[in-house]
């Protein structure tokens, strides 16, 4: 089983997202967060998304008490 999409508490540098969607897909934090940086180069709304994922992925302390 694959590990729940959360912001986790302690790798991050921001607010957790690359680093949780690191956890969930199975690779470093480092990679994701050079993939995030690599496609702001790109147009699009990759900026927009970090925010919204922001605000909508549990925190892994919230996680955590709802199960």
């Amino acid at each position: 089983m694959s590990a729940p999409l959360v912001r986790p508490r302690h790798e991050k540098k921001i607010a957790g997202v690359c680093a949780g969607l690191a956890r969930r897909f199975g690779t470093t934090p480092t990679t994701m967060r050079v993939l995030f940086v690599a496609s702001c180069l790109l147009p699009g709304p990759q900026f927009l998304l970090y925010l919204a994922l922001w605000f909508l992925l549990p925190a892994e302390d919230a996680y955590r008490e709802a199960w």
